[in-house]
This record gives structure tokens, sequence and C-alpha cells, in this order.
């Protein structure tokens, strides 16, 4: 193959974000697009939120993931309740060396702390997932004036979280959807941060440097940044009057509208409608639910009297903003929590890479000078 042609052929995998480039084999999920189904660990992802906590999905990642022996999920409760005291005491040093730093950048140094192989022998993926709730709630109650709060180690992972994000428990409907918010957003595939951290894994860095590397890629708002400007959007929108006026003039103006379209999903993303489940069982169908729906379903029209050759649908983001808000998660720390969750997947997937014992290398697409071509 020449040198252009063969720069033509590779430029079409970079073009387009290589989409439709296998780049792993996995059995931790399935995203099907055209169908709007997310498989994780061999349950769909309805069977799965009705079925698990946070805790048994995360047993139930890191078994699928090789993990040997396989952990369950009384077993993963009581070491991530462990793991939560034992990042609370990192806490001080986290918030001296944070000031000025947004939530997320407070998060990714606070996983720095941690080393990849620990001398007392917990495993990494362990003290990983058990830091970041408690790490995410001191950084939120430091932006908010207030003491952190120690982790009570007898409490599940979502129940903890709530309890030092707010100081007083939750009620048994917020630990319910928080724990659908979290199960939902464990792993979705091969997307940008779980490849990262793939990527990382294969080079054998470890567990903590893949999976703060992966935070990093979240960390971008074309990949983890949605949900705040949906409530923003909403705030912007105001009144029920304004809503058909303010979508038309976004969309006119070529501006994207948060929460609305996915990479991936042609048709509705099935997680947008485990939130809104969830949403109405945190709720009970409030005014700013109620004004939330109200938006989705004038976009929804407009958007498809608008751009009717595009399948634009409501996605995971739209929901999650209205669901985080209700519990009282404030905006800046949307992507921190939903961390929170995908740690869990990362973690798994780079067990899952390490097993595979290959590193990553793929090509690249030379579009400089030839010698030879100068030469001519």
């Amino acid at each position: 193959m020449s040198h252009s042609a063969n720069a033509a052929a590779l430029s079409r995998a970079s073009s387009n974000g290589l989409d439709k480039v296998v780049a792993a084999e996995t059995a931790l999920s399935h995203v099907d697009g055209e169908a709007g189904r997310l498989i994780i660990a061999g349950y769909d992802l309805e069977a799965l939120v009705a079925t698990h906590d946070f805790e048994a999905t995360a047993a139930l990642l890191w078994a699928t993931a090789g993990l040997d022996p396989a952990p369950d999920a009384d077993t993963v409760r009581a070491e991530l309740g462990a793991a939560r005291v034992a990042a609370s005491h990192l806490v001080p040093v986290l918030l001296a060396a944070t000031k000025g730093l947004t939530i997320t950048e407070g998060l990714r140094a606070g996983l720095s702390l941690l080393p990849d192989d620990d001398a007392s022998g917990k495993p990494a993926h362990i003290r990983a997932v058990g830091a970041v709730p408690v790490f995410v709630a001191a950084l939120c109650r430091r932006e908010a004036g207030e003491a952190a709060v120690a982790p009570n180690a007898a409490d599940g992972h979502a129940a903890d979280f709530l309890r030092m994000l707010r100081g007083v428990p939750g009620s048994a409907a917020e630990v319910e959807a928080l724990n659908a918010y979290l199960v939902t957003v464990t792993d979705h595939g091969m997307n940008a941060s779980t490849f990262t951290g793939r990527v990382i894994a294969s080079t054998r860095a470890g567990l903590i440097s893949s999976v703060v590397g992966a935070l990093c890629a979240l960390k971008g708002p074309l990949h983890g940044g949605a949900p705040g400007p949906v409530l923003d959007m909403l705030d912007a929108i105001g009144t029920r009057d304004n809503i058909k006026p303010w979508l038309v003039s976004e969309i006119s103006k070529g501006e994207r509208l948060m929460g609305f379209g996915h990479r991936v999903y042609k048709v509705r993303d099935p997680r947008a409608d485990v939130f809104n489940k969830a949403v109405m069982l945190l709720t009970n169908g409030n005014e700013r639910v109620r004004f939330a729906r109200d938006v989705e379903q004038v976009a929804l029209a407009t958007l498809k009297e608008m751009k009717p050759d595009q399948r634009l649908d409501t996605n995971m983001e739209y929901y999650t903003a209205v669901l985080l808000e209700a519990l009282g998660i404030p905006r800046s720390a949307v992507t921190a929590v939903f961390a929170l969750s995908r740690i869990a997947g990362w973690s798994a997937h780079v067990i899952e890479q390490e097993r595979v014992g290959r590193l990553i290398r793929p090509a690249s697409t030379y579009v400089g000078h030839w010698p030879d071509d100068q030469a001519a």
C-alpha cells in the first residue's frame, strides 16, 4: 500500500473517533445503541438495578473481571466500610493540598495520595473505591464552609456517602434512589475514560494510576460534564411559557441541547428510564420534576421538527441532573459523584486488562511530508 493510501485508510478510523474499532474483548458490559440496551456483567440494566445494590454490583464486576477468589457482596460491603475509614485519615492532607481546586480536581489529587502497592496488603480496587465517597463528601463540605464528617463502616456505601455529605442520614427512599444511580453508571462499554484506564493498565502502571488517568479523561466536558449544564439549561428556560422559544432559539444558533443525543444510543438511553423512576421514587413528582418532564417533551418534539434527519433522544445526563439535584448534591460535584460509581467499573476493567497482559499500542496516521516525496 502506498504512503497516501495507507494514510487514507488509517485516517478514516481516527476522523470518526475510532467508532466501530474494537479495542478489547470484555465480559463487563455491552452497549447496543440501536436497540437502546445496556448489559452489565450478564444482566440487563433494569434487572441489575432491581436485584443489586452498589456493593453487590461491584462484587459482580470484579468477579466477572476474573478476580480470584471471586468476591461476594457481604465481603465487599465490609471491606469498603473499612476502606472508607482508612481513607478518612487522609482527609486533612487532602484538604490542605487542594485549596483552590475544583471538587473533581481535588478528587484527582486525593486518589493520587493512594499508593499503587500498599504496605497493608489491602487490595488497590478496594482502597480506591472506598476512598472516593470520603474524599468527595469532604471536598463538598469544604466548599460549603463545613467540616468533614467521619465515615461509618457499618453503613452501606450509598447511605454513608449521603450522611458524610449532609451530616445527617438520608431517608430510605434517598438511599434507594442513590443506589439505583450508582448501580446504573458502574460501567458502560469502551467509553473514553474506561479506554484510558485500560491503556494505562496495559503498561502495568498499577490500578491506582490507571483509575487516576480514567478520572482525568472523565473530567473533560465532552465525556463527564453534561449533567451540570442540564440544570443550567432548566434554570435558563425558567418558565413553561419560555420552553419552546428558548429551545428554538438555541437550536437555531446551532447550540447543543444538554441531555439530548448520544454518541452511541440512537434511541432513548435506557439509563434515562432508570433515573426517571428513581426521581419519582425520591421526589413524589414535585414541581421541579414536572417542569423537567415538560421541557423534555417539548425538546423532543422541537428536535424532531427542526432536525428531522438526526435521531436525538433523551440521554442519561438529563435525569441524572434532576436526580442528583433532588438528592442535594451540588452541581460542582456531579462529575465526582459519577466517578464514585464508575470507579467500580474502571477497576474491573483494569483487573481484566491486566489478565490480558499485552501492552496496548495502536497505530497512527502520519500526515507529514515524506523525504522521497520532497526529493521528487
